[in-house]
């Protein structure tokens, strides 16, 4: 059990102790995994950015992920055979939008970060099916960087198996057999706000450029 995220984050930095002032960059998935990343990259000395991606939830079942979007790609769940691609291409469409509008509010107009040649670290709070960060490593991959590593205190056995297969390492912390939800395992899961989300990355990479 961890006390909060930002205790959770100190314990996962040590785990990543060999990238600190590498090439690298940390990616944090709003909003809960923002407290995590904000830490992990502060103790490397890396920058911070966010993935931004949203689960397609299933048409009777909103909570149960078949596949993400992210803002330069889509993954469908190969197995998930009960669901039309209209539905699919309708729900991407709309998240696509609200993922342009958090873009907007959190990083402005800033230009697109590049990924070529560095060692990318992927940090949430933890990981429940895994579906909504296997299409932002698909279109990472595509912009051709050193090493794309997935780092978080808590998933399920399956989930750590199966994104494994996709990524160059895994940290996890914490694989319990009994998993029901990330907030299961913190005394303290409060909710992360926009405006926190928007200090923690300006404050750590305001740090990040007098320093680097």
């Amino acid at each position: 059990m961890f006390k909060d995220r930002y205790q959770a984050a100190t314990l996962l930095t040590k785990e990543l102790e060999k990238y600190k002032n590498t090439n690298g960059i940390v990616l944090a998935v709003p909003r809960g995994g923002v407290p995590v990343g904000y830490v992990v990259a502060k103790d490397l000395n890396l920058p911070l950015d966010l993935i931004l991606s949203k689960k397609i939830g299933h048409p009777r079942n909103p909570e149960y992920a078949i596949g993400s979007v992210s803002l330069s790609g889509i993954y469908v769940d190969e197995n998930v055979t009960d669901v039309s691609m209209e539905y699919i291409q309708k729900e991407a469409d709309r998240l696509l939008k609200v993922l342009h509008e958090k873009s907007k509010l959190y990083t402005g107009n800033r230009a697109p970060t590049d990924f070529t040649n560095k060692t990318v670290i992927i940090v949430d709070d933890g990981i429940a099916t895994g579906n909504t960060i296997l299409a932002t490593i698909d279109s990472l991959r595509k912009s051709k960087p050193k090493e794309i590593i997935v780092a978080v205190p808590v998933a399920p056995s399956s989930t750590v198996r199966k994104l494994s297969q996709y990524v160059d390492e895994l940290i996890c912390l914490y694989v319990p057999e009994n998993f029901q939800s990330v907030g299961q395992f913190y005394d303290d899961f409060s909710q992360v706000d926009d405006t926190e989300v928007i200090r923690l990355m300006q404050e750590v990479n305001d740090e990040e450029s007098k320093t680097g």
